[in-house]
């Protein structure tokens, strides 16, 4: 009688359908109107009329507004750690690694997002650009981000054990601005270039200039000493 009462709790307690699209809804706005406007330069009340609901919802659905921001970033953070994880477990049953074949398995599923999964990824990317560059992030970047970081900087220190691995570390950070730049900044290029590259050049662009820049800063004694 008991197992059938808490099972009865259970589908009471689960969120209705229109409870997980009107939470989706704001989420999502919210994404948008932080990466418009920056964290301080939102409000609770923007982001409901963006997502076209009461202010009221949104406090119920995202929390306070710092809580809410750390929602959007965690949403995506998790599933995309997941698959760069699992691109690289895949490219090491392949074989030797190196720089560049590293840096695809990071890079690779960000981008191939922001290219095909509509605006939504672009918004992350400001964000992500945003708690990159702001130490008042610093405990959001250490639980969204840095575990999966951590992995990738002991993979590529393993291909460059000379290197230092802050000298690494600086290399992988400027990977991450690179990509990210080239998914917030790519209108800029075709204003600077005076045309469109054809699809794909996004993220070889990124690759060959990062895994170039990180071969030739960590290989040798010479790269190694101008590292530190």
């Amino acid at each position: 009688m008991s197992g059938r009462l808490t099972k009865e709790k259970q589908r009471q307690r689960a969120p209705s359908k229109r409870s997980l699209e009107t939470r989706a809804r704001i989420l999502d706005a919210a994404e948008r109107v932080f990466a418009q406007r920056g964290f301080e330069g939102a409000s609770l009340r923007d982001i409901a009329a963006e997502a076209g609901v009461q202010v009221a919802l949104v406090s119920h659905h995202g929390g306070h507004k710092e809580a809410l921001f750390a929602r959007i970033i965690q949403r995506r953070a998790e599933p995309l750690a997941s698959l760069r994880l699992e691109a690289l477990a895949a490219r090491r049953a392949q074989g030797p690694l190196d720089a560049r074949a590293v840096l695809r398995c990071f890079v690779e599923p960000y981008i191939a997002r922001a290219e095909t999964g509509g605006p939504q990824w672009l918004a992350y990317a400001r964000l992500v650009a945003m708690v990159s560059a702001e130490p008042r992030w610093r405990a959001l970047a250490a639980e969204c981000f840095d575990p999966t970081a951590r992995t990738f900087i002991d993979v590529l220190a393993g291909l460059y054990p000379g290197a230092p691995r802050a000298a690494v570390a600086t290399g992988f950070v400027y990977t991450v601005a690179a990509m990210l730049a080239e998914i917030t900044s790519a209108w800029r290029i075709g204003a600077l270039a005076g045309t469109d590259r054809p699809g794909g050049a996004a993220l070889e662009a990124v690759l060959r200039f990062c895994a170039a820049g990180l071969d030739a800063t960590l290989s040798g004694p010479r790269g190694n000493a101008s590292a530190t």
